[in-house]
Protein backbone atom coordinates (compact mmCIF):
# COMPACT_ATOMS: atom_id res chain seq x y z
CA UNK A 1 0.00 0.00 0.00
CA UNK A 2 1.28 3.43 -1.14
CA UNK A 3 0.60 7.28 -0.97
CA UNK A 4 0.86 9.94 -3.54
CA UNK A 5 -0.09 13.38 -4.62
CA UNK A 6 -2.13 13.58 -7.44
CA UNK A 7 -1.28 15.28 -10.77
CA UNK A 8 -3.32 18.49 -11.35
CA UNK A 9 -4.85 16.29 -14.38
CA UNK A 10 -6.63 14.97 -11.73
CA UNK A 11 -8.19 18.19 -10.58
CA UNK A 12 -11.98 18.70 -10.55
CA UNK A 13 -12.79 14.82 -11.14
CA UNK A 14 -14.63 12.80 -9.13
CA UNK A 15 -13.39 10.03 -6.96
CA UNK A 16 -14.71 7.25 -9.44
CA UNK A 17 -13.47 9.25 -12.65
CA UNK A 18 -10.03 9.37 -10.79
CA UNK A 19 -9.93 5.62 -10.20
CA UNK A 20 -11.22 4.21 -13.12
CA UNK A 21 -8.62 6.57 -15.10
CA UNK A 22 -6.01 5.03 -12.63
CA UNK A 23 -6.80 1.56 -13.10
CA UNK A 24 -7.73 1.51 -17.08
CA UNK A 25 -4.95 3.83 -17.80
CA UNK A 26 -2.06 3.39 -15.43
CA UNK A 27 -2.86 -0.15 -13.89
CA UNK A 28 -3.05 0.97 -10.25
CA UNK A 29 -5.83 0.46 -7.71
CA UNK A 30 -7.12 4.15 -6.12
CA UNK A 31 -8.64 2.99 -2.74
CA UNK A 32 -9.13 6.41 -0.79
CA UNK A 33 -8.01 9.89 -0.94
CA UNK A 34 -7.18 12.52 1.88
CA UNK A 35 -9.69 15.11 2.54
CA UNK A 36 -9.32 18.39 3.88
CA UNK A 37 -12.13 19.97 5.64
CA UNK A 38 -13.18 23.38 4.45
CA UNK A 39 -12.85 24.86 8.09
CA UNK A 40 -9.10 23.98 8.37
CA UNK A 41 -9.44 21.35 11.17
CA UNK A 42 -7.34 17.62 10.22
CA UNK A 43 -7.22 16.13 7.15
CA UNK A 44 -9.07 12.41 7.01
CA UNK A 45 -9.16 9.65 4.84
CA UNK A 46 -11.87 9.35 2.61
CA UNK A 47 -12.91 5.83 1.52
CA UNK A 48 -14.96 5.43 -2.35
CA UNK A 49 -16.18 9.10 -1.47
CA UNK A 50 -19.10 9.67 -4.10
CA UNK A 51 -19.86 12.27 -5.83
CA UNK A 52 -17.48 15.39 -4.65
CA UNK A 53 -14.71 16.80 -6.59
CA UNK A 54 -11.28 16.47 -5.99
CA UNK A 55 -8.79 19.59 -5.30
CA UNK A 56 -5.37 20.11 -6.76
CA UNK A 57 -2.68 18.42 -4.76
CA UNK A 58 -4.48 15.73 -3.36
CA UNK A 59 -3.18 12.48 -2.03
CA UNK A 60 -4.47 9.04 -3.28
CA UNK A 61 -3.85 5.83 -1.35
CA UNK A 62 -2.72 2.69 -3.81
CA UNK A 63 -2.54 -1.01 -3.93
CA UNK A 64 0.47 -1.33 -6.18
CA UNK A 65 3.73 -3.46 -7.00
CA UNK A 66 6.31 -1.14 -5.80
CA UNK A 67 6.54 2.84 -5.39
CA UNK A 68 7.65 3.12 -8.38
CA UNK A 69 4.17 2.04 -10.15
CA UNK A 70 3.04 4.70 -7.91
CA UNK A 71 4.64 7.60 -9.23
CA UNK A 72 2.91 7.16 -12.35
CA UNK A 73 -0.21 9.02 -10.49
CA UNK A 74 1.86 12.12 -9.78
CA UNK A 75 3.95 12.08 -13.72
CA UNK A 76 0.62 11.36 -15.68
CA UNK A 77 -0.36 14.76 -17.66
CA UNK A 78 -3.27 14.53 -20.00
CA UNK A 79 -1.63 16.80 -22.60
CA UNK A 80 1.28 14.44 -22.99
CA UNK A 81 -0.25 10.62 -22.13
CA UNK A 82 -3.56 10.70 -23.27
CA UNK A 83 -2.65 8.85 -26.13
CA UNK A 84 0.15 6.48 -24.43
CA UNK A 85 -0.99 2.92 -24.23
CA UNK A 86 1.81 1.18 -22.62
CA UNK A 87 1.65 2.29 -19.02
CA UNK A 88 5.16 2.20 -18.31
CA UNK A 89 6.06 4.96 -21.01
CA UNK A 90 3.78 7.36 -18.71
CA UNK A 91 7.09 9.25 -17.21
CA UNK A 92 7.78 12.53 -15.96
CA UNK A 93 6.91 14.92 -19.12
CA UNK A 94 9.16 17.47 -20.82
CA UNK A 95 6.62 19.98 -21.02
CA UNK A 96 5.80 22.12 -18.14
CA UNK A 97 2.84 21.08 -17.35
CA UNK A 98 3.14 20.71 -14.49
CA UNK A 99 5.31 22.36 -12.80
CA UNK A 100 3.23 25.73 -14.23
CA UNK A 101 0.22 24.05 -12.90
CA UNK A 102 1.41 23.32 -9.18
CA UNK A 103 4.97 25.07 -8.96
CA UNK A 104 5.12 22.36 -6.43
CA UNK A 105 7.02 18.42 -6.16
CA UNK A 106 5.09 15.58 -4.35
CA UNK A 107 5.15 15.69 -0.52
CA UNK A 108 7.04 13.09 0.87
CA UNK A 109 5.78 11.83 4.45
CA UNK A 110 9.05 13.54 6.07
CA UNK A 111 8.85 16.86 4.12
CA UNK A 112 5.33 17.14 4.99
CA UNK A 113 6.08 16.40 8.86
CA UNK A 114 8.58 18.85 8.61
CA UNK A 115 6.59 21.57 7.27
CA UNK A 116 3.65 21.07 9.28
CA UNK A 117 5.50 22.74 12.74
CA UNK A 118 6.41 26.06 10.12
CA UNK A 119 2.90 26.26 8.62
CA UNK A 120 1.23 26.29 12.23
CA UNK A 121 3.58 28.84 13.33
CA UNK A 122 2.71 30.54 9.99
CA UNK A 123 -1.03 30.43 10.86
CA UNK A 124 -0.70 31.58 14.63
CA UNK A 125 1.25 34.93 13.39
CA UNK A 126 -1.34 35.48 10.50
CA UNK A 127 -4.23 34.94 12.55
CA UNK A 128 -2.39 37.44 15.24
CA UNK A 129 -2.43 39.99 13.17
CA UNK A 130 -6.32 39.41 11.08
CA UNK A 131 -8.07 38.94 14.54
CA UNK A 132 -6.29 41.93 16.20
CA UNK A 133 -6.51 41.34 19.92
CA UNK A 134 -8.75 38.03 19.73
CA UNK A 135 -6.44 35.22 21.59
CA UNK A 136 -5.41 32.01 19.28
CA UNK A 137 -4.26 28.62 20.21
CA UNK A 138 -2.75 26.24 17.66
CA UNK A 139 -3.89 28.13 15.10
CA UNK A 140 -7.48 28.64 15.93
CA UNK A 141 -10.10 31.23 17.85
CA UNK A 142 -10.07 30.54 21.39
CA UNK A 143 -13.89 31.05 22.31
CA UNK A 144 -14.53 33.66 24.90
CA UNK A 145 -16.67 33.33 27.51
CA UNK A 146 -19.88 35.47 28.93
CA UNK A 147 -17.97 36.99 31.26
CA UNK A 148 -15.33 38.25 28.38
CA UNK A 149 -12.42 35.57 30.13
CA UNK A 150 -11.09 32.93 27.98
CA UNK A 151 -13.18 29.77 27.43
CA UNK A 152 -10.58 27.03 29.14
CA UNK A 153 -12.85 24.03 28.93
CA UNK A 154 -12.56 24.55 25.16
CA UNK A 155 -8.51 25.12 24.96
CA UNK A 156 -8.82 26.00 21.05
CA UNK A 157 -8.57 22.21 20.42
CA UNK A 158 -11.39 20.53 18.58
CA UNK A 159 -10.48 17.15 20.25
CA UNK A 160 -10.98 18.71 24.47
CA UNK A 161 -14.43 19.38 22.83
CA UNK A 162 -15.24 15.72 22.36
CA UNK A 163 -13.72 15.17 25.99
CA UNK A 164 -16.45 17.32 27.27
CA UNK A 165 -18.97 15.18 25.66
CA UNK A 166 -17.77 12.24 28.52
CA UNK A 167 -18.92 14.81 31.04
CA UNK A 168 -21.88 15.49 33.24
CA UNK A 169 -24.51 18.01 32.63
CA UNK A 170 -24.00 21.14 34.46
CA UNK A 171 -26.75 23.03 33.13
CA UNK A 172 -29.94 24.00 35.70
CA UNK A 173 -33.29 22.61 35.98
CA UNK A 174 -34.91 26.11 35.13
CA UNK A 175 -33.28 25.94 31.52
CA UNK A 176 -35.92 23.47 30.60
CA UNK A 177 -38.19 24.77 27.93
CA UNK A 178 -41.35 23.91 26.38
CA UNK A 179 -40.91 20.31 27.40
CA UNK A 180 -37.32 20.24 25.98
CA UNK A 181 -34.46 20.49 27.92
CA UNK A 182 -30.54 21.75 27.19
CA UNK A 183 -28.38 19.03 27.91
CA UNK A 184 -24.60 19.84 28.98
CA UNK A 185 -23.26 17.27 25.98
CA UNK A 186 -23.68 18.49 22.62
CA UNK A 187 -25.49 21.59 23.38
CA UNK A 188 -25.15 23.05 20.26
CA UNK A 189 -26.71 19.80 18.63
CA UNK A 190 -29.41 19.28 21.04
CA UNK A 191 -31.73 22.49 20.92
CA UNK A 192 -34.12 21.22 18.32
CA UNK A 193 -34.83 17.46 19.65
CA UNK A 194 -37.82 15.88 22.09
CA UNK A 195 -35.23 13.87 24.09
CA UNK A 196 -38.43 12.23 25.71
CA UNK A 197 -39.65 11.10 22.43
CA UNK A 198 -36.25 10.42 20.62
CA UNK A 199 -34.78 6.55 21.59
CA UNK A 200 -30.92 6.19 21.17
CA UNK A 201 -30.10 4.21 18.62
CA UNK A 202 -25.94 4.97 18.01
CA UNK A 203 -23.50 5.83 20.03
CA UNK A 204 -22.52 9.67 20.74
CA UNK A 205 -19.61 9.51 17.63
CA UNK A 206 -22.58 8.03 15.46
CA UNK A 207 -20.31 4.95 14.35
CA UNK A 208 -21.42 2.27 16.14
CA UNK A 209 -24.76 0.56 16.72
CA UNK A 210 -25.73 1.18 20.55
CA UNK A 211 -28.42 -0.46 22.55
CA UNK A 212 -28.97 0.14 26.56
CA UNK A 213 -26.50 -2.04 28.88
CA UNK A 214 -27.81 -5.08 29.65
CA UNK A 215 -26.87 -7.34 32.36
CA UNK A 216 -25.26 -10.70 30.92
CA UNK A 217 -27.58 -13.22 32.59
CA UNK A 218 -30.24 -11.73 30.61
CA UNK A 219 -28.12 -12.77 27.38
CA UNK A 220 -27.35 -16.55 28.31
CA UNK A 221 -28.54 -19.05 27.12
CA UNK A 222 -28.75 -22.35 28.05
CA UNK A 223 -28.40 -25.76 25.60
CA UNK A 224 -32.17 -25.52 25.08
CA UNK A 225 -32.50 -22.14 24.90
CA UNK A 226 -30.44 -21.66 21.81
CA UNK A 227 -31.50 -24.65 19.64
CA UNK A 228 -35.25 -23.25 20.44
CA UNK A 229 -33.71 -19.40 18.43
CA UNK A 230 -32.70 -21.40 15.36
CA UNK A 231 -29.61 -19.37 14.96
CA UNK A 232 -28.93 -18.65 11.00
CA UNK A 233 -26.60 -16.26 9.03
CA UNK A 234 -24.88 -15.64 12.47
CA UNK A 235 -21.50 -15.64 13.71
CA UNK A 236 -19.99 -17.94 16.17
CA UNK A 237 -17.52 -17.24 18.29
CA UNK A 238 -15.89 -20.16 20.38
CA UNK A 239 -13.55 -18.82 22.90
CA UNK A 240 -11.13 -20.75 25.10
CA UNK A 241 -10.69 -18.89 28.71
CA UNK A 242 -9.58 -19.65 32.03
CA UNK A 243 -11.71 -17.49 34.78
CA UNK A 244 -8.51 -15.65 35.38
CA UNK A 245 -7.01 -15.53 31.73
CA UNK A 246 -6.18 -12.05 30.95
CA UNK A 247 -9.02 -10.14 28.96
CA UNK A 248 -8.32 -10.06 24.94
CA UNK A 249 -10.83 -7.40 24.12
CA UNK A 250 -13.75 -8.94 22.48
CA UNK A 251 -15.28 -5.65 22.01
CA UNK A 252 -12.65 -4.95 19.11
CA UNK A 253 -14.48 -8.19 17.46
CA UNK A 254 -17.72 -7.42 17.73
CA UNK A 255 -17.98 -3.43 16.90
CA UNK A 256 -16.84 -3.90 13.36
CA UNK A 257 -19.90 -6.47 13.13
CA UNK A 258 -21.89 -3.35 14.90
CA UNK A 259 -20.69 -0.38 12.54
CA UNK A 260 -23.55 2.10 11.61
CA UNK A 261 -22.96 1.72 7.75
CA UNK A 262 -24.88 -1.51 7.84
CA UNK A 263 -29.00 -1.15 8.60
CA UNK A 264 -29.90 -2.57 12.04
CA UNK A 265 -31.68 -5.61 9.94
CA UNK A 266 -28.49 -6.33 8.55
CA UNK A 267 -26.25 -6.94 11.90
CA UNK A 268 -25.12 -10.68 12.55
CA UNK A 269 -26.26 -11.98 15.75
CA UNK A 270 -23.07 -12.96 17.54
CA UNK A 271 -23.28 -16.16 19.61
CA UNK A 272 -20.29 -16.52 22.03
CA UNK A 273 -19.47 -20.32 23.34
CA UNK A 274 -17.30 -20.34 26.28
CA UNK A 275 -17.32 -19.93 30.29
CA UNK A 276 -19.53 -17.38 31.49
CA UNK A 277 -17.17 -16.82 34.25
CA UNK A 278 -14.43 -15.25 32.07
CA UNK A 279 -17.01 -13.24 29.97
CA UNK A 280 -18.45 -11.72 33.10
CA UNK A 281 -15.04 -9.60 33.06
CA UNK A 282 -15.46 -8.64 29.44
CA UNK A 283 -18.86 -7.70 29.78
CA UNK A 284 -18.67 -4.24 30.33
CA UNK A 285 -17.28 -3.38 27.00
CA UNK A 286 -19.94 -5.74 25.29
CA UNK A 287 -23.07 -4.82 27.58
CA UNK A 288 -23.97 -1.84 24.97
CA UNK A 289 -23.44 -4.02 21.23
CA UNK A 290 -26.76 -5.18 20.53
CA UNK A 291 -27.76 -8.79 18.75
CA UNK A 292 -25.10 -10.55 21.34
CA UNK A 293 -26.31 -14.24 23.02
CA UNK A 294 -23.84 -16.15 25.58
CA UNK A 295 -24.10 -20.18 25.73
CA UNK A 296 -22.38 -21.44 28.58
CA UNK A 297 -20.67 -24.66 27.60
CA UNK A 298 -17.28 -25.43 25.84
CA UNK A 299 -15.86 -25.00 22.19
CA UNK A 300 -15.32 -28.52 21.80
CA UNK A 301 -18.60 -29.71 22.92
CA UNK A 302 -20.54 -30.75 20.03
CA UNK A 303 -23.46 -30.81 21.40
CA UNK A 304 -23.35 -27.24 22.26
CA UNK A 305 -21.86 -26.08 18.87
CA UNK A 306 -25.27 -28.15 17.43
CA UNK A 307 -26.97 -25.97 19.54
CA UNK A 308 -25.75 -23.34 18.22
CA UNK A 309 -26.20 -24.44 14.94
CA UNK A 310 -22.83 -23.81 13.98
CA UNK A 311 -23.61 -25.33 10.08
CA UNK A 312 -25.08 -22.42 9.73
CA UNK A 313 -23.12 -19.79 10.56
CA UNK A 314 -22.05 -17.32 8.46
CA UNK A 315 -18.64 -17.39 9.89
CA UNK A 316 -17.01 -19.34 13.28
CA UNK A 317 -14.22 -17.50 14.97
CA UNK A 318 -12.10 -19.63 17.36
CA UNK A 319 -9.97 -17.68 19.68
CA UNK A 320 -7.88 -18.25 22.74
CA UNK A 321 -7.30 -16.30 25.89
CA UNK A 322 -5.34 -18.55 27.75
CA UNK A 323 -1.72 -18.25 28.64
CA UNK A 324 0.58 -20.68 26.59
CA UNK A 325 3.03 -22.64 28.65
CA UNK A 326 6.55 -22.19 27.87
CA UNK A 327 7.04 -25.65 27.96
CA UNK A 328 6.67 -26.96 24.54
CA UNK A 329 5.45 -24.09 21.98
CA UNK A 330 3.47 -26.47 19.59
CA UNK A 331 1.03 -26.89 22.47
CA UNK A 332 0.24 -23.52 22.89
CA UNK A 333 -2.34 -23.58 19.99
CA UNK A 334 -3.77 -27.65 21.09
CA UNK A 335 -7.20 -26.50 22.22
CA UNK A 336 -7.62 -24.18 19.28
CA UNK A 337 -6.64 -26.82 16.87
CA UNK A 338 -8.76 -29.37 18.16
CA UNK A 339 -11.75 -27.09 18.28
CA UNK A 340 -11.14 -26.57 14.31
CA UNK A 341 -10.48 -30.63 13.56
CA UNK A 342 -13.68 -31.22 15.96
CA UNK A 343 -16.12 -29.04 13.72
CA UNK A 344 -14.40 -30.29 10.57
CA UNK A 345 -14.91 -33.87 11.54
CA UNK A 346 -18.75 -33.39 12.46
CA UNK A 347 -21.57 -34.48 9.48
CA UNK A 348 -24.92 -32.36 9.99
CA UNK A 349 -28.48 -33.59 8.58
CA UNK A 350 -31.08 -31.09 6.71
CA UNK A 351 -32.60 -29.51 10.16
CA UNK A 352 -33.83 -26.91 8.16
CA UNK A 353 -36.70 -29.21 7.19
CA UNK A 354 -37.68 -29.70 10.66
CA UNK A 355 -37.47 -25.79 11.89
CA UNK A 356 -41.38 -25.63 10.78
CA UNK A 357 -42.33 -28.39 13.73
CA UNK A 358 -40.68 -26.31 16.61
CA UNK A 359 -43.47 -25.12 18.36
CA UNK A 360 -41.62 -22.00 19.96
CA UNK A 361 -39.31 -21.48 16.97
CA UNK A 362 -41.50 -18.67 15.69
CA UNK A 363 -41.67 -16.10 18.64
CA UNK A 364 -37.67 -16.75 18.92
CA UNK A 365 -37.06 -16.28 15.42
CA UNK A 366 -38.66 -13.28 15.60
CA UNK A 367 -36.40 -11.98 18.02
CA UNK A 368 -33.08 -12.87 16.03
CA UNK A 369 -33.02 -10.14 13.90
CA UNK A 370 -32.79 -10.87 9.48
CA UNK A 371 -31.89 -14.56 10.50
CA UNK A 372 -35.82 -15.75 9.48
CA UNK A 373 -34.17 -16.03 6.09
CA UNK A 374 -33.54 -19.56 5.73
CA UNK A 375 -30.74 -21.30 4.11
CA UNK A 376 -29.56 -25.18 3.95
CA UNK A 377 -25.93 -25.35 5.47
CA UNK A 378 -23.32 -28.03 4.77
CA UNK A 379 -23.43 -31.47 5.43
CA UNK A 380 -19.79 -31.76 6.17
CA UNK A 381 -18.26 -29.63 8.84
CA UNK A 382 -15.54 -29.29 6.40
CA UNK A 383 -17.33 -26.77 4.45
CA UNK A 384 -18.77 -24.59 7.43
CA UNK A 385 -16.82 -20.92 7.38
CA UNK A 386 -14.18 -20.89 9.68
CA UNK A 387 -10.93 -18.78 10.90
CA UNK A 388 -8.40 -19.45 13.85
CA UNK A 389 -6.38 -17.43 15.80
CA UNK A 390 -2.85 -18.75 16.30
CA UNK A 391 -0.04 -18.00 18.72
CA UNK A 392 2.31 -19.83 16.49
CA UNK A 393 2.91 -19.68 12.64
CA UNK A 394 4.42 -23.26 12.31
CA UNK A 395 1.11 -24.72 13.56
CA UNK A 396 -0.29 -24.13 10.83
CA UNK A 397 0.40 -27.34 9.63
CA UNK A 398 -2.07 -28.59 11.83
CA UNK A 399 -5.41 -26.75 11.11
CA UNK A 400 -5.70 -29.10 7.19
CA UNK A 401 -5.71 -32.71 7.13
CA UNK A 402 -5.49 -32.77 3.34
CA UNK A 403 -3.01 -29.83 2.99
CA UNK A 404 0.24 -30.99 1.67
CA UNK A 405 2.15 -27.36 2.01
CA UNK A 406 5.70 -28.79 3.19
CA UNK A 407 6.20 -28.00 7.12
CA UNK A 408 8.90 -25.63 6.71
CA UNK A 409 6.66 -23.36 4.19
CA UNK A 410 6.40 -19.69 5.39
CA UNK A 411 2.59 -18.63 6.89
CA UNK A 412 1.86 -16.41 4.23
CA UNK A 413 2.30 -19.24 1.89
CA UNK A 414 0.29 -21.99 3.33
CA UNK A 415 -2.61 -23.01 2.04
CA UNK A 416 -5.06 -21.85 5.03
CA UNK A 417 -3.86 -18.69 5.58
CA UNK A 418 -4.24 -18.13 1.84
CA UNK A 419 -8.02 -19.27 2.10
CA UNK A 420 -8.69 -17.11 5.06
CA UNK A 421 -8.63 -20.19 7.33
CA UNK A 422 -5.74 -19.48 9.87
CA UNK A 423 -4.66 -16.48 11.55
CA UNK A 424 -1.65 -15.49 13.64
CA UNK A 425 -0.29 -12.60 15.55
CA UNK A 426 2.71 -12.58 13.15
CA UNK A 427 0.45 -11.57 10.31
CA UNK A 428 0.74 -7.66 12.03
CA UNK A 429 4.31 -7.24 12.28
CA UNK A 430 4.46 -6.07 8.26
CA UNK A 431 2.21 -3.55 9.41
CA UNK A 432 5.26 -2.04 11.34
CA UNK A 433 7.47 -1.23 8.31
CA UNK A 434 4.34 -0.31 6.29
CA UNK A 435 3.25 2.28 8.98
CA UNK A 436 7.03 3.41 9.43
CA UNK A 437 7.44 3.94 5.70
CA UNK A 438 4.01 5.67 5.50
CA UNK A 439 1.74 6.45 8.81
CA UNK A 440 -1.40 6.94 6.94
CA UNK A 441 -1.44 3.43 5.92
CA UNK A 442 -2.40 1.89 9.10
CA UNK A 443 -5.27 4.45 9.58
CA UNK A 444 -6.61 3.24 6.14
CA UNK A 445 -6.28 -0.44 7.34
CA UNK A 446 -8.12 0.27 10.65
CA UNK A 447 -10.71 2.08 8.89
CA UNK A 448 -11.60 -0.89 6.92
CA UNK A 449 -10.96 -3.62 9.02
CA UNK A 450 -12.92 -1.62 12.08
CA UNK A 451 -15.82 -0.08 9.74
CA UNK A 452 -14.42 3.45 10.73
CA UNK A 453 -12.84 5.25 13.50
CA UNK A 454 -12.78 9.34 14.52
CA UNK A 455 -10.62 11.08 16.82
CA UNK A 456 -13.83 11.38 19.20
CA UNK A 457 -14.26 7.40 19.43
CA UNK A 458 -10.67 7.15 20.17
CA UNK A 459 -10.04 10.14 23.33
CA UNK A 460 -13.65 8.32 24.51
CA UNK A 461 -12.45 5.05 24.75
CA UNK A 462 -8.71 5.74 25.68
CA UNK A 463 -10.27 7.70 28.41
CA UNK A 464 -12.52 4.22 29.48
CA UNK A 465 -15.18 5.62 29.59
CA UNK A 466 -16.92 2.79 26.98
CA UNK A 467 -19.53 3.58 24.30
CA UNK A 468 -22.05 6.04 25.19
CA UNK A 469 -25.44 6.72 23.53
CA UNK A 470 -26.04 9.74 21.27
CA UNK A 471 -29.33 11.16 19.71
CA UNK A 472 -29.15 11.37 16.32
CA UNK A 473 -28.66 14.75 15.21
CA UNK A 474 -27.75 15.42 11.09
CA UNK A 475 -24.15 15.50 12.30
CA UNK A 476 -23.96 11.84 13.84
CA UNK A 477 -26.07 10.59 11.10
CA UNK A 478 -23.86 11.46 8.29
CA UNK A 479 -21.21 9.41 9.92
CA UNK A 480 -23.29 6.63 8.77
CA UNK A 481 -22.42 7.61 4.75
CA UNK A 482 -19.43 5.36 4.71
CA UNK A 483 -18.34 2.69 2.36
CA UNK A 484 -18.15 -0.50 3.83
CA UNK A 485 -16.85 -4.01 2.38
CA UNK A 486 -18.78 -6.65 1.00
CA UNK A 487 -18.81 -9.73 -1.31
CA UNK A 488 -20.85 -10.15 -4.41
CA UNK A 489 -21.46 -13.09 -6.31
CA UNK A 490 -21.25 -13.59 -10.12
CA UNK A 491 -23.25 -16.20 -10.46
CA UNK A 492 -26.53 -14.01 -10.22
CA UNK A 493 -27.71 -10.46 -9.99
CA UNK A 494 -27.15 -7.33 -12.01
CA UNK A 495 -22.80 -8.56 -12.57
CA UNK A 496 -23.44 -12.11 -13.42
CA UNK A 497 -22.82 -11.37 -17.01
CA UNK A 498 -19.66 -10.74 -15.98
CA UNK A 499 -19.01 -14.30 -15.08
CA UNK A 500 -19.20 -15.76 -18.57
CA UNK A 501 -15.89 -15.52 -19.90
CA UNK A 502 -15.33 -11.44 -19.15
CA UNK A 503 -12.58 -9.62 -18.16
CA UNK A 504 -11.99 -8.01 -14.96
CA UNK A 505 -11.29 -4.85 -16.32
CA UNK A 506 -14.60 -4.88 -17.82
CA UNK A 507 -16.33 -5.41 -14.21
CA UNK A 508 -14.23 -2.66 -12.58
CA UNK A 509 -15.19 -0.17 -15.06
CA UNK A 510 -19.14 -0.97 -14.86
CA UNK A 511 -19.58 -1.25 -11.30
CA UNK A 512 -17.62 2.18 -11.14
CA UNK A 513 -19.78 3.65 -13.22
CA UNK A 514 -23.54 2.14 -12.82
CA UNK A 515 -23.03 1.45 -8.60
CA UNK A 516 -20.57 3.13 -7.47
CA UNK A 517 -18.81 0.17 -6.06
CA UNK A 518 -15.04 -0.23 -6.26
CA UNK A 519 -13.67 -3.85 -6.97
CA UNK A 520 -10.31 -4.43 -4.94
CA UNK A 521 -10.25 -8.32 -5.59
CA UNK A 522 -11.79 -11.69 -6.25
CA UNK A 523 -12.84 -14.74 -3.91
CA UNK A 524 -11.79 -17.86 -5.98
CA UNK A 525 -12.62 -21.78 -5.38
CA UNK A 526 -9.34 -23.45 -5.09
CA UNK A 527 -10.60 -25.90 -7.63
CA UNK A 528 -12.72 -24.20 -10.02
CA UNK A 529 -11.57 -26.26 -12.57
CA UNK A 530 -12.95 -29.46 -11.46
CA UNK A 531 -16.11 -30.57 -11.34
CA UNK A 532 -15.72 -33.88 -9.60
CA UNK A 533 -16.59 -34.71 -6.38
CA UNK A 534 -13.44 -34.16 -5.24
CA UNK A 535 -13.48 -30.48 -5.80
CA UNK A 536 -13.54 -28.84 -2.81
CA UNK A 537 -15.63 -25.57 -2.01
CA UNK A 538 -12.18 -23.85 -0.51
CA UNK A 539 -11.94 -20.35 -1.58
CA UNK A 540 -8.56 -18.03 -1.85
CA UNK A 541 -8.47 -14.05 -2.44
CA UNK A 542 -6.90 -12.75 -5.17
CA UNK A 543 -6.20 -8.88 -4.42
CA UNK A 544 -6.12 -6.65 -7.26
CA UNK A 545 -6.03 -9.40 -10.45
CA UNK A 546 -4.56 -7.77 -13.77
CA UNK A 547 -6.96 -5.94 -15.81
CA UNK A 548 -7.28 -8.93 -18.09
CA UNK A 549 -7.86 -11.30 -15.77
CA UNK A 550 -10.45 -13.97 -17.07
CA UNK A 551 -13.48 -14.00 -14.70
CA UNK A 552 -15.98 -17.14 -13.61
CA UNK A 553 -19.22 -17.38 -12.48
CA UNK A 554 -18.19 -19.51 -9.26
CA UNK A 555 -15.79 -16.17 -8.26
CA UNK A 556 -17.13 -13.67 -5.93
CA UNK A 557 -16.18 -10.15 -5.94
CA UNK A 558 -14.61 -8.02 -2.83
CA UNK A 559 -16.02 -4.47 -3.47
CA UNK A 560 -16.14 -1.11 -1.49
CA UNK A 561 -19.70 -0.33 -1.41
CA UNK A 562 -21.27 2.89 -0.80
CA UNK A 563 -23.95 3.18 1.76
CA UNK A 564 -27.27 2.87 0.70
CA UNK A 565 -29.78 4.62 2.73
CA UNK A 566 -32.63 2.17 1.44
CA UNK A 567 -32.34 -2.20 0.74
CA UNK A 568 -29.15 -2.84 -1.70
CA UNK A 569 -29.78 -4.43 -5.18
CA UNK A 570 -27.60 -6.60 -4.60
CA UNK A 571 -27.72 -10.30 -3.18
CA UNK A 572 -24.08 -10.31 -1.10
CA UNK A 573 -22.72 -11.00 2.46
CA UNK A 574 -21.37 -8.44 4.36
CA UNK A 575 -18.32 -8.58 6.00
CA UNK A 576 -15.07 -6.35 7.49
CA UNK A 577 -12.43 -7.33 6.29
Amino acid sequence: MYTETLSPSFSGMTFSQASELCFVKLKLLLLAIEVKPIDGGDTKISINPQSSKMPANTVGFFIAQSAEEVKRAWFYCKACHEDVKDENLIKKCKCKHLANKTGATPATPFSAALSKPLLNIKNSVMAKEENGSKPVMNGRLVPIGPNGLVDETYGGYHISYEVKKLMPTNKPADQQKNGKMEVGIADDQAKDFDFAKTEMKYDSTGMFHWTPARSIEDCILDRNQAAMTVLNGHVVVCLFADPDSPLIGLRNLVMPLRASNFHYHELKHVVIVGAVDYLRREWKTLQNLPKISVLNGSPLSRADLRAVNVNLCDMCVILSAKVPSNDDPTLADKEAILASLNIKAMTFGDIITNIESMGDSKDALNNMGDTTVKRPGPIYGTNVPMITELVNDSNVQFLDQDDDDDPDTELYLTQPFACGTAFAVSVLDSLMSTTYFNQNALTLIRSLITGGATPELEIILAEGAGLRGGYSTPDTLSHRDRCRVGQISLSDGPLATFGEGRKYQDLFVASLRNYGMLCIGLYRLRDAALTTVDATSKRYVITNPPFDFGLLPTDQVYVLLPFERKQSRFSFSETEV
